[in-house]
């Protein structure tokens, strides 16, 4: 197995889930299962001694439940990844668990493919959202999915720059690396910040996304994100 493999400990009370997971992961050869837990407690001891990539999570679990582990996770290991994998098709666990720190969301009755993208995607990308969780936030919004983003003919809402920050948001990234990666000040980065949130009428990081989602500014294809795999 490669040294740059994808680390994924996957959080279920189902053991059956684990051990399917497990399967499937195996034939992927830059994704590796490192462990199965079956609580949070089990899951954070795990995650306090061993290097984890992407931590692959149940929302309903015994004791605290998958949004607590979101936020655990995010304050004490930033850099890993969590991808909620869940019945739960509500708009408000959605948010929850997006406000929470998850990096995706992707619901237990999708193809196995997109769950190997998913991991995939969240690892190098920063963020995914699965079709169905999209398609849940937009008819939440009262917009379907295949309706063309609102500035489709009209004079854009944001400025290429804009979008290009938004874009980098939606991936977690900070001010600093934000301003690394456009070679901008961090000052222009927070102006940016402002009009991006004024523009579109946004609050929180939740808003934006959803922005993104519709105006296509969130890349969730597989095969670029195959091609991105490729050259790493």
């Amino acid at each position: 197995m490669p040294n740059n493999s994808i680390n994924v400990l996957v959080v279920d009370d189902h053991q059956l889930i684990i051990e399917g997971l497990k399967s499937l992961l195996e034939y992927e050869h830059d994704i590796l299962f490192c462990a199965g837990a079956n609580s949070i407690r089990e899951a954070m001891d795990y995650l306090a001694q061993q290097p984890v990539d992407v931590v692959l999570m149940d929302i309903n679990m015994p004791g605290e439940s998958g949004i607590q582990a979101a936020k655990m996770i995010k304050a004490h290991y930033p850099n890993i990844k969590t991808l909620a994998l869940t019945m739960h098709d509500d708009i408000s666990i959605i948010t929850r668990m997006i406000e929470a720190g998850a990096a995706g969301y992707i619901l237990k009755r999708t193809n196995m493919n997109e769950v190997i993208d998913a991991i995939r995607i969240v690892h190098t990308k920063g963020r995914y959202l699965g079709v169905d969780a999209q398609r849940i936030i937009m008819d939440n919004m009262g917009i379907s999915l295949n309706q063309s983003a609102l500035t489709e003919g009209k004079k854009p809402l944001l400025t290429a720059r804009e979008r290009e920050v938004l874009s980098l948001i939606t991936k977690e990234y900070n001010n600093e690396a934000i301003a690394n990666e456009l070679f901008i000040s961090q000052r222009t980065v927070e102006a940016h910040r402002r009009n991006i949130f004024f523009k579109t009428k946004t609050k929180s990081i939740v808003g934006l996304i959803k922005y993104a989602i519709l105006n296509g500014l969130i890349d969730q294809d597989p095969e670029t994100d195959a091609e991105t795999n490729q050259n790493r």
